[in-house]
């Protein structure tokens, strides 16, 4: 990727930023060695890192990191068979905390579906639970060794102690019988051996040994004879201690490194992780959305924000280059936004293909470039004595060198810094040599030739940056298909300047000059006109959109409802037949008996009795039956009254009768909260209700096709020719029972699942369009599919 490019677009702040949001010394590290790649697949698996990371971040914070140090300089002295001292022990231990946290973490619940990639690093990481607990036990601190390490030192440390109480009782008593001879009765260490502080004339009165000597002289720290075997005793156990202490930490440390490859791997992954949460931090700090991404050079950025502009102020704006043109030339007055306008082009790009999220919104898409040069600002040179025309000169010619189809081009004021005329047109001829190689332009120019240029090449579109004249400030809004005008005259007249002068320079341009002036502010009018009806429609669209939704979803409950009734009625139903046949049963039995029995006239009158009864069963049975009813609503209507219930056939549902037939004929209907105009012609009365009559053919098909479809399809776990064939089926049915759009959920894993039911999509006859799914709908593990 091109340096200068890099510098002048100032993606090394992008880095800064986003080194902040690491937190271990790999993590920073991997941050600051990120640059831009060319690489189609690489891109979009760093973007889906960067979505899973969004989804980390949103649900959980973070992961739960319990290290920030890189412990890889530690393992390559264990592996050398250096000895590890207490720091370094417990920054490894910190690692195998670590990763043992973030496996229990990720095993918890369902978040391999929701981040397969990071929930793949996690699960590679490497438990090493007998070696944590070893260290954990037998360090404390950074330089403190657990007695209990082992029983060695323990025994070590007790005998000690033991030691130096017995050292203490005995100076105790000295200091008694010698507290004439004393500095003070204190006790006190000199070189670990416990002495006493003697007055320089008594030193013959305590014999011992002396150890040191105050500064003054009057004071000299004699060990007496009586704890000097002691107090050799003590030295020759710190010895054994210090030695046990270094047995101790050599064992740890053969330990680490026969478990180096798995702490190598922990430690690096550990920081990758970080990394990408890092990632996932700063782009929902920048309200940032994931972009599309294609090898096409196709640029179309939705409201688009420049990163390094506080995103309180900074104006959005839309930014398409690639599809109907190939190069944008960019004019408008001074501080209008042009310059930001090129940089925000060429920075999110190269965010883009780094990986990272940009501050766009959702629906924008970013090509892969193999190389993006920019020539931005004044950078001349007194040293090298180049002119700012010079300095852009060079710029230019290095770029023509370089340039290709798979390059972007950003070029701010080109031909600028030299005689107008001769400026335009070498700026013309260079934009034609560029555009020649087929790479990708965005210009900006204050040149009315270029404007002319860019309305007459094909393959060229104009843009403006939008400027108010009533109040003398940029709007910073990107006009794309209109010239800029350069206001000069009306910033003048507001700012003060006399209406003769102004008339005066107004006759010293050319009437062609003027008229193309005033041409373009009248289209700068017309399309803000356009862009305000515009946005009404929109605005009323989304209104829409509400409604439909709104009413879609009391449909849908409507709909559940009569079902759940449906289902209810037809098990009582059963239950009535059931008990029914049950009793019939019993009936027959008792008539079977008497049969048997003798005919005399009371098992004659016995046996009418049960003949009664079963009739009545059956009497009672087919009433129960009867009980389903529907609507009648045969009875055309010739006049309806305010506050009649009538049945509205356009829409199959009640309604109440608001004002009388107009000029028209339309009633004004209310069902539910909705107030429709309905034709007298539409509204019928009920009369009655009867059994529905059960629908045959093709009629019972649909019917039973919308009963039983899902409005989604679960083909997870599937070969691609298994879902495929599973997909279609679905699709047909889908589109016999009137469904409007299905999910098709087919989870992320290695993609080739998702690739081929997207390619099957493209051609089956019953989809008009798809979309993969957001956050809440299950993000590129799901295919939304509108059907036609």
């Amino acid at each position: 990727m091109n340096e200068k490019a890099l510098r002048i677009l100032e993606y090394n702040k992008i880095i800064d930023m986003l080194e902040k949001r690491a937190i271990s010394e790999i993590g920073k590290k991997m941050v600051r060695e990120l640059m831009p790649s060319t690489n189609v697949h690489e891109v979009r698996e760093r973007l889906e890192e960067t979505r899973e990371a969004f989804e980390v971040v949103l649900r959980w914070g973070s992961l739960p990191f319990d290290t920030t140090h890189d412990i890889s300089d530690i393992i390559k002295r264990a592996k050398m068979g250096f000895t590890l001292q207490p720091v370094e022990l417990l920054r490894v231990n910190s690692v195998l905390k670590c990763a043992r946290r973030l496996k229990e973490f990720m095993n918890d619940g369902n978040k391999e579906e929701i981040c397969p990639i990071i929930y793949e690093v996690v699960d590679s990481l490497v438990v090493v639970k007998g070696l944590e607990n070893e260290i954990e036990t037998k360090i404390i601190s950074e330089t403190e060794i657990s007695d209990r390490a082992s029983e060695k030192l323990y025994s070590i440390r007790r005998s000690i102690r033991d030691k130096n109480s017995k050292i203490k009782e005995k100076l105790q008593s000295m200091l008694q019988s010698y507290s004439k001879y004393l500095q003070d009765p204190i006790i006190t260490l000199r070189g670990d051996r416990y002495v006493l502080p003697v007055k320089a004339e008594f030193k013959g009165s305590v014999p011992g040994l002396v150890h040191d000597q105050s500064s003054s002289g009057s004071t000299l720290f004699i060990e007496p004879m009586a704890v000097v075997e002691l107090n050799n005793e003590i030295k020759e156990l710190m010895l054994k201690e210090k030695q046990e202490i270094e047995r101790i930490l050599l064992e740890l440390s053969t330990k680490v490194a026969n478990n180096a490859d798995y702490l190598e791997h922990n430690n690096l992954n550990i920081g990758y992780l970080d990394f990408v949460v890092a990632k996932g931090k700063f782009g929902l700090d920048l309200n940032a959305s994931i972009p599309g991404i294609n090898t096409k050079g196709v640029i179309n950025l939705r409201q688009a924000r420049h990163p390094l502009i506080d995103k309180e102020v900074v104006v959005p704006t839309d930014i398409r280059l690639g599809d109907a043109y190939r190069a944008l030339i960019i004019t408008g007055p001074n501080t209008g936004g042009k310059t930001v306008t090129l940089k925000t082009t060429g920075l999110l790009t190269l965010m883009a293909m780094t990986g990272l999220a940009i501050p766009v919104s959702s629906g924008s898409e970013v090509s892969i470039f193999n190389k993006v040069f920019a020539d931005i600002g004044d950078e001349q040179s007194i040293e090298q004595s180049l002119s700012t025309f010079s300095s852009h000169m060079t710029n230019i010619v290095s770029i023509i060198n370089e340039v290709d189809e798979k390059s972007l081009v950003l070029v701010d004021e080109l031909g600028a810094g030299t005689d107008p005329t001769e400026g335009a047109a070498l700026a013309m001829s260079i934009l034609e040599y560029i555009f020649e190689k087929g790479a990708k332009i965005v210009a900006t120019t204050h040149y009315s030739e270029l404007k002319v240029f860019a309305m007459e090449k094909e393959g060229f579109e104009n843009a403006s940056v939008e400027f108010d004249v009533e109040t003398l400030r940029p709007t910073y809004r990107l006009l794309i298909g209109i010239p800029g005008k350069s206001n000069a005259f009306e910033i003048s007249k507001r700012l003060g300047l006399g209406s003769d002068i102004i008339e005066n320079a107004k006759k010293k341009i050319s009437q062609d000059a003027a008229k193309f002036e005033d041409v373009i502010q009248a289209l700068q009018n017309k399309t803000m006109l356009l862009e305000k009806e515009i946005e009404e429609a929109e605005r009323a669209k989304r209104e829409s959109v509400e409604i439909k939704k709104e009413l879609s979803e009391k449909k849908y409950k409507l709909d559940s409802q009569r079902e759940k009734l449906v289902q209810k009625a037809q098990e009582e139903a059963r239950r009535i037949v059931q008990q029914a046949k049950y009793e019939a049963d019993q009936i027959i039995k008792e008539l079977i008996e008497l049969k048997k029995r003798s005919e005399d006239a009371a098992c004659l009158k016995q046996a009418e009795e049960a003949r009664r009864k079963l009739n009545q069963k059956v009497d009672d049975i087919y009433k129960n039956t009867k009980k389903e009813e529907t609507i009648d609503v045969e009875e055309q209507l010739d006049d309806v009254n305010v506050g009649d219930e009538v049945f509205v056939t356009t829409v199959s549902q009640r309604g109440i009768v608001l004002s009388k037939p107009d000029s028209k004929g339309d009633v004004q209907v209310q069902i539910g909260i909705m107030k429709l105009n309905v034709p007298l012609s539409k509204l019928k009365r009920e009369e009655s209700k009867k059994k529905e009559v059960k629908k045959t053919g093709v009629t019972n098909i649909i019917k039973q096709k919308a009963q039983n479809i899902e409005t989604q399809i679960d083909l997870r776990g599937q070969t691609v020719d298994e879902a495929l064939y599973n997909l279609d089926k679905y699709l047909d049915d889908a589109y016999i029972a009137g469904l409007n759009s299905v999910r098709i959920i087919h989870g992320k894993g290695t993609g080739a699942l998702r690739e081929g039911i997207k390619q099957a999509l493209k051609k089956h006859h019953h989809v008009k369009s798809t979309r993969m799914g957001d956050l809440s709908e299950g993000g590129s593990g799901v295919t939304v599919v509108e059907l036609k």
